[in-house]
């Protein structure tokens, strides 16, 4: 597919977005990907379906038109992946997202949007969503999005990753008092997983850093997760910035 939604962000080498959790693997899946779009713009609704629909590993389950009533047909149809914008009318996305974490607490939360502020991005994270892209990406990066978040990893333009990290100092700065220290809880090795999976790595990279292998770098992943009782790789990264567990310069 040569379509797309906008011109590619900057980002990494390959122009596309950063992923921030574990690699597919290339396992083939036994079932489709079943996905709820969610957007006010009926238009953009049906071009994501078209799109979609090319893709055999990706079933478009159902639609919605605002917050409301995603949490509604989340409910009701308990998708795998929910493609959801950030502002639509009767109820915003970010909103949505904590009741549809409720009604559907298996469901992955990926933000498509035409917005590129800092406080959407955070509200975003804070809510549950697991992924966060602006529109502008291409047709082909929103299936790779889907197919990865849907594998456990956290998706983000890169744009907005930089931004992110910019933040993460940012709030360190601010702070008068800074614990250095690693965290009680967590073991030096484990601390030092998060301090690349905070850079963006994936854990092939991390696996290749530490030379360690990739499922000892899972595994030490998910006893992170665990530890620090978080879902997903970025809360992960947001908790250790905001309790000063580490430091990006």
């Amino acid at each position: 597919m040569a379509d797309s939604f906008g011109p590619m962000q900057d980002g990494d080498a390959d122009g596309g977005v950063v992923g921030m959790g574990p690699d597919a693997g290339g396992v083939p899946r036994k079932e489709p990907i079943r996905v709820l779009v969610v957007d006010d713009h009926a238009l953009f609704r049906r071009g994501l379906e078209i799109v979609l629909a090319a893709e055999e590993d990706i079933q478009v389950v159902g639609e919605a038109g605002d917050g409301a009533e995603a949490v509604d047909k989340a409910a009701d149809l308990l998708p795998d992946i929910v493609l959801m914008d950030v502002r639509m009318p009767k109820r915003g996305g970010i909103e949505a997202c904590t009741s549809i974490k409720e009604v559907a607490p298996s469901a992955k939360i990926i933000m498509l949007t035409i917005s590129d502020e800092e406080a959407d991005l955070y509200e975003a994270i804070k809510a549950g969503a697991t992924g966060y892209l602006l529109k502008e990406i291409s047709t082909d990066e929103v299936a790779t999005a889907i197919r990865a978040v849907a594998d456990g990893q956290s998706q983000i333009s890169p744009s907005m990753a930089s931004k992110l990290l910019t933040e993460f100092k940012s709030m360190i700065q601010r702070t008068d008092e800074r614990r250095l220290v690693p965290a009680p809880r967590l073991t030096d090795r484990e601390l030092e997983v998060l301090k690349l999976v905070a850079t963006g790595m994936n854990n092939r990279d991390i696996a290749k850093e530490l030379f360690i292998s990739e499922n000892t770098v899972k595994n030490h992943v998910r006893n992170i997760l665990e530890k620090l009782q978080l879902h997903s790789r970025m809360e992960a990264v947001v908790y250790a910035m905001r309790e000063k567990i580490l430091e990006i310069r």
